[in-house]
């Protein structure tokens, strides 16, 4: 393993390094150093034309120029990283970086985390539904999303989502209509998702429709959009239905243990629902802080699972501290949505919470809470556009894979031994199907780290994609070889770890040498 790792980084390094040469060298042939001063009537211009060249070491050869830069990567090493100037505004590009990246990660991760949630999980449904109503309504959708140019999805978003959301906020006009269509739209997804026969799916519509328009209609009727809250018992709710969709994911509904570990988890949770309120009020949060809980509750998850004993004692655990997981993400979020009534009513936000442009709102005088809930606020719209395509992508990928692996001669084997269709599908279908999507995932995620320009650059998003266009629009070289170096260091991590994945998720693939 170690020699695989090390020959694998040698030669990583390797194509990193005639990468960077070739892509120095034609950027340096490609921009235009004195664009501003062409133009210019000044009658000092030649002075001006030997500053600039001055401050940019262009009478140095572009190969010793590039030498130059790569010793400052190397001092990256030892403490010491130097990638150079932006030479318009004078700043150095690692402290560019350091906001950038930040940016970055931040609206990818979401993105990313929750396209590839969804689009495995609709993928999935898809396969098993096969030559279905439901199955070819994904299909459509997901083909339409996937050709969908992003640009104009943002602006779509920023018109729809932002301008015309936040005038109905101000203003909420019921439309029953809307809310009927949008029930029975709910009822028939539900339904096909399910399928069974038909007294079952009957019956599934019906329950869905009924209950997607109750909670449209609570959520209308009772001012819920002005002022969100989820609460002691919506953390309930929301918690009990989690505990038992992860069991039935897990381990099935029939092991008792995994599911009362489960519930239990929930159970502790409610009981320091209060306690951790007041933590909230009276202890200023940070982002160590609150990892620093989501570990203690993920120990306890875990630890309730074991205490349960019984043969399978690690599936229980693993249920546990997924609920555990799960909970703590709801009562962050209603911890988030106290704000919402005093963020709205600042005057930087003046009753128009969903934001159209940047990543935070200036001059916002916020604590943790608030300051999460602008970033939130801030986060939905560009998130919504990289999700869209990117969950178009996973659900037809999965749906292709799943197809595939539940036509193997193992898979015939599993159901002739007798085991529950959950347990074909969740333990040998799945995880095989995994295999090639891991392959998917390690390129989007490099590709919406390096690659979400257009979104960033819409939505006025201070991220890599923004730093790298800004850069590219002043000739500025050395930011976009940072860009690139970056990218390109995230693409060789991004394969590696597909590399470990592929060992996780088929046990037969194993690196020998």
């Amino acid at each position: 393993m170690i020699r695989f790792i090390l020959r694998r980084m040698l030669a990583s390094a390797a194509i990193l390094l005639v990468l960077t040469f070739a892509v120095y060298h034609l950027l340096d042939f490609a921009m235009d150093y004195f664009f501003d001063l062409r133009a210019s009537t000044s009658p000092n211009i030649d002075q001006l034309f030997e500053s600039r060249r001055r401050l940019l070491n262009l009478d140095t050869p572009v190969t010793l120029r590039y030498f130059d830069w790569l010793a400052g990567v190397g001092g990256c090493f030892i403490g010491q990283c130097d990638l150079g100037t932006a030479w318009v505004s004078g700043q150095e590009v690692t402290s560019q970086l350091q906001g950038a990246i930040a940016n970055t990660v931040k609206l990818v991760t979401a993105a990313t985390l929750i396209s590839i949630v969804m689009g495995v999980l609709i993928g999935v449904i898809s396969a098993l539904r096969q030559y279905t109503g439901f199955d070819y309504v994904i299909t459509f959708v997901s083909f339409l999303l996937y050709s969908l140019p992003v640009f104009w999805v943002a602006v779509l978003l920023k018109q729809y989502g932002a301008i015309e959301f936040n005038n109905f906020l101000n203003n909420p006009v019921v439309s029953w209509p809307v809310v009927i269509v949008f029930a029975v739209i709910a009822g028939l997804f539900w339904m096909g998702a399910i399928g069974g026969d038909a007294r079952r799916r009957v019956i599934v519509f019906a329950s869905a429709t009924v209950v997607t328009f109750a909670v449209t209609a609570y959520v209308l009727l009772t001012g819920w959009l002005e002022s969100p809250r989820i609460g002691l018992i919506g953390t309930a709710l929301v918690s009990a239905g989690f505990a038992v969709a992860v069991t039935f994911a897990s381990t099935g509904l029939r092991n008792r243990r995994a599911l009362a570990a489960a519930l239990i988890t929930v159970v502790v949770g409610l009981l320091l629902y209060m306690p951790l309120q007041n933590l909230f009020y009276y202890v200023e949060m940070n982002i160590p802080a609150m990892l620093g809980l989501l570990l203690i509750a993920l120990v306890i998850g875990a630890a309730i699972g074991i205490a349960l004993r019984g043969p399978d004692r690690s599936a229980s655990a693993r249920t546990g501290a997924l609920t555990a997981l799960l909970m703590s993400i709801v009562v962050f979020c209603d911890r988030v949505l106290q704000e919402w009534d005093r963020y709205v009513a600042m005057p930087q936000i003046n009753n128009r919470p969903i934001a159209t442009i940047g990543a935070a709102t200036p001059n916002l005088q916020a604590d943790f809470w608030m300051g999460m809930l602008d970033s939130f606020t801030h986060l939905l719209l560009p998130s919504i556009a990289l999700i869209l395509i990117s969950f178009a992508l996973y659900t037809r990928y999965e749906r292709a894979s799943m197809l595939e692996v539940m036509n193997q001669d193992y898979i015939r084997t599993a159901r002739a031994k007798g085991l529950t269709e959950r347990t074909v599908v969740m333990r040998h279908g799945l995880r095989n199907a995994l295999i090639p999507v891991t392959s998917v995932m390690a390129v989007d995620i490099v590709t919406l780290i390096g690659g979400a320009v257009i979104t960033e650059t819409i939505f006025g998003w201070s991220g890599m994609g923004k730093l790298f266009i800004d850069s590219m629009n002043r000739n500025e070289l050395d930011p976009v070889m940072a860009y690139i170096l970056i990218t390109g260091l995230l693409a060789i991590a991004a394969t590696l770890l597909a590399d470990f994945l592929y060992g996780l998720l088929d046990p037969r693939i194993r690196v020998t040498s």
